[in-house]
């Protein structure tokens, strides 16, 4: 199986291993890697991306703590089951509204117009409903 496509960008403030743990999360809860699918090893990954094996791996670390992964040494990272997720606490909830907030203003800031922003929040709202 071929890796779905990561793209980092260096020359926007978050970090690469921020970058690729945001790349393969959504990837993993679009249902590009299925439980028991093997992730691509640290090590070519980093090649592929031109990044430093580190960087890789400790993405990695985050999504195994996230409960994503699980990490064995010489077998690489195997995609995880994931039960249903608790449901949000009233704190995450604010976090994301935040969040969400802040990521439209950056978007607008950039350039970025009204009906593209609309456009794109209504193609992640109907991927919610699959």
């Amino acid at each position: 199986m071929l890796p779905p496509l990561i793209r980092i960008d260096l020359s926007i403030a978050t970090p690469v291993y921020r970058q690729i743990v945001d790349a393969v999360r959504t990837h993993l809860v679009d249902g590009a890697f299925a439980p028991g699918d093997h992730l691509p090893p640290v090590r070519q990954l980093a090649m592929d991306l031109g990044v430093h094996f580190n960087t890789v791996a400790e993405a990695y670390r985050i999504l195994a703590e996230e409960g994503w992964l699980d990490l064995k040494r010489r077998r690489g990272a195997l995609v995880l089951r994931r039960g249903v997720p608790r449901p949000a606490d009233p704190a995450a909830a604010m976090l994301f509204a935040r969040r969400l907030r802040e990521l439209v203003a950056e978007v607008r800031a950039a350039g970025v117009t009204r009906p593209r922003i609309l456009r794109e929040l209504l193609l992640v709202a109907k991927g919610l409903e699959a």
